[in-house]
């Protein structure tokens, strides 16, 4: 079959620019679901992991003041969007932008300093030359998952992939459910752009390090509310998305096993899912005062409970094992 490329232009520019009176295009909103995602933790919130520059202060500092910019991983958008509006109603004289884009565009944007912060859903290395990661100090603030995702009418009798078929699949091998078990459609890959540190993550932890992820048919979006949008809309197409944009239920998507093994925190946490990874923010060396404060207020206890609600993972959950593996 010839490979088809359809490419949806959905670049996203979700620009959060917070008024005084400390309004913020939250993103409460942006997360929507799949039906077989696990409800995320509520357990009570605990000190960021060791080595971070984490405050154990439970609410934003105040009097502060100055500009705060950040961009980079889609995946991490939503809670730095939330955590920004907090802080900027702690403190009204802090003008706030936050933007999502890509890690890829985020780290690059933080190298040439025209953000704050660069939100990456990688480490710098994977995304830049070594000597420009290395002018980048890392903050790990949370974890982040990321599952595969298939339209309602595959998940009926496709509940499960190897490794070994998720790589047919995103190489082009395998150009039929019914190859798999599935319904007799053709396999459409919803994908993200090379940009993507969602794509990042799930073609080294799912695919092996497998280079090929545009299948035989496919479609591209920078937008994760556009993928997970597409994937419920439109029979035998299948994708992977983070997380935290599947912690509503939806009856037109559903995750998928790898290996017999669910994509949840409890997984994760265990060592037995692996296609996972820290979020990371980024300063161009050490940040400057208010970038330091919103750091501190995005590492502290009451924003990890936060981060737990809205599908991200507690790093001080891991077991050793899970741990070393990153």
């Amino acid at each position: 079959m010839k490979k088809l490329a359809l490419v949806i232009v959905a670049l996203i520019v979700l620009v959060g620019t917070l008024s005084a009176c400390g309004a913020s295009n939250t993103s409460g909103g942006q997360n929507a679901g799949n039906g077989s995602a696990a409800p995320a933790s509520t357990a009570p919130a605990t000190p960021a992991p060791a080595g971070s520059s984490a405050s154990q202060n439970t609410a934003p500092a105040t009097n502060v003041s100055g500009s705060i910019s950040a961009s980079g991983s889609s995946a991490l958008y939503p809670l730095v969007n939330i955590a920004a509006a907090q802080f900027k109603k702690a403190n009204p004289n802090v003008s706030m932008t936050i933007a999502a884009g890509g890690s890829g565009t985020g780290l690059n944007n933080v190298l040439a300093a025209t953000v704050d912060i660069g939100n990456s859903d990688v480490y710098a290395a994977e995304k830049l030359d070594a000597s420009d990661a290395a002018k980048l100090t890392d903050h790990k603030v949370c974890l982040i998952g990321v599952a595969v995702i298939v339209n309602s009418d595959v998940a009926a009798t496709v509940k499960n992939l190897t490794s070994d078929q998720l790589k047919a699949i995103f190489n082009g091998t395998t150009k039929n459910w019914k190859e798999i078990g599935g319904p007799d459609e053709q396999i459409t890959i919803v994908n993200r752009p090379t940009s993507s540190g969602t794509r990042a993550l799930f073609a080294k932890w799912a695919l092996g390090g497998q280079t090929s992820v545009e299948g035989d048919t496919s479609l591209q979006t920078d937008d994760s509310n556009a993928l997970l949008t597409t994937v419920g809309n439109t029979k035998g197409t299948i994708g992977y998305l983070a997380l935290s944009y599947l912690n509503v239920a939806s009856a037109s998507v559903a995750t998928v096993q790898i290996d017999g093994v669910d994509p949840t925190y409890d997984n994760i946490y265990n060592d037995t899912y692996q296609v996972w990874g820290y979020e990371h923010m980024y300063t161009n060396g050490q940040p400057n005062t208010q970038t330091q404060a919103f750091l501190d207020y995005m590492m502290s206890p009451t924003m990890l409970s936060q981060a737990e609600t809205l599908g991200y993972g507690d790093p001080s959950k891991l077991n050793a094992d899970a741990a070393k593996s990153r």
